[in-house]
C-alpha cells in the first residue's frame, strides 16, 4: 500500500501544487478546470449512468439467478453472465468499436431483423458507446457478488413471503435485496472507482471532447510533458472517486450504529 499506492498520491500532490519556483501554488489547478471542467462533469456523468445501469443489470440477473424457477435457463444464464469477467478493458473497447460502429454488427443484426432501415443505421461509437462498454465489462463483476450475498439469504424467508402471496419481485425488493444491500454497495463502489481510472475505453470509443479525465492525462503527458496539470487532473478524479467511499463508509457507519 505504500509503495504502490501513498507514495505515488504524495508525490503527485507535490508535483500538483508545486509552481514553478518550487512555491505553492493553485495554478495548475485552475489550469485544469480552465480547459478540462467540462470533461470532469461528463467524466462524472458517465461513471453515475453506468453505475446506475450496472446496478439494475446486476440485480436483474441476481435476482433471476436466485428466485428463478426454470433450472435450465438458470443454468445458461449462470455459464453466460460470468464471460466478460475474462476480458480485458482494452479487448472490450475494441469488440464495442466493432459492435457498435455505424457498419457494425448491432447495426446489421437490427437491419436484418426489418427493425430498423439500412439509412436509420447510426454510430454509437460517442459517450453510449462509453457506457455500454462499462456496463457490459463491470455487471458481471457486481453480479457475482451479488448473486453469492444473495444465495446466502435464508431460504425460509423467501418461502415464508411466497406462502403469502408475493410475487418474485415483490420477494426480490422486499426481502431478497435488503437483506444484500451492502454486498451490491461494495460492488458498487469498487466499479466506480474502477471506471474513473480506466483509459483504452474512452481512447478508443470516444477520444473527441468532451470526453473522460483519463484521456486528458495522456494528452498532458503525452502531447506536452506537462506532469504539473495531468497531476492535478489525477487529483481532481481522486475527489470523484472519493465520493463512492464516501457514500460506502456512511453505509457502514449506520449499520455500526445499528448494531
Amino acid at each position: 500500500v505504500a509503495v504502490f499506492f501513498v507514495g505515488p498520491l504524495a508525490m503527485s500532490a507535490v508535483l500538483a501544487f508545486r509552481g514553478k519556483d518550487g512555491g505553492f501554488t493553485l495554478e495548475h489547478f485552475a489550469k485544469a478546470f480552465e480547459f478540462y471542467s467540462t470533461d470532469l462533469w461528463f467524466s462524472a456523468a458517465i461513471v453515475l449512468l453506468s453505475t446506475a445501469a450496472i446496478a439494475v443489470v446486476a440485480i436483474a440477473i441476481a435476482g433471476y439467478l436466485t428466485l428463478g424457477e426454470h433450472p435450465r435457463t438458470v443454468a445458461i444464464l449462470r455459464w453466460l453472465y460470468r464471460w466478460p469477467l475474462f476480458i480485458p478493458f482494452i479487448v472490450t473497447a475494441q469488440v464495442m468499436r466493432t459492435f457498435l460502429a455505424k457498419n457494425g454488427m448491432l447495426n446489421h443484426v437490427l437491419i436484418g431483423g426489418g427493425l430498423i432501415d439500412p439509412l436509420q443505421a447510426q454510430s454509437l461509437l460517442d459517450w453510449r458507446g462509453i457506457v455500454v462498454a462499462f456496463v457490459w465489462k463491470q455487471a458481471p463483476f457486481v453480479t457475482l457478488l451479488l448473486a453469492g450475498a444473495m444465495a446466502a439469504v435464508d431460504r425460509q424467508h423467501i418461502e415464508a413471503a411466497r406462502n403469502l402471496g408475493a410475487g418474485r419481485l415483490r420477494v426480490l425488493f422486499g426481502i431478497v435485496l435488503p437483506q444484500a444491500r451492502r454486498t451490491l454497495m461494495v460492488g458498487l463502489v469498487l466499479s466506480f472507482v474502477t471506471m474513473l481510472s480506466v483509459l483504452s475505453v474512452p481512447m478508443m470509443i470516444n477520444p473527441n471532447s468532451p470526453t473522460m479525465l483519463t484521456v486528458d492525462i495522456a494528452y498532458r503527458i503525452n502531447s506536452h510533458g506537462d506532469y504539473a496539470v495531468a497531476n492535478a487532473l489525477c487529483l481532481m478524479s481522486l475527489a470523484l472517486a472519493s465520493l463512492g467511499a464516501w457514500f460506502y463508509l456512511r453505509e457502514a457507519a449506520r449499520k455500526a450504529e445499528r448494531s
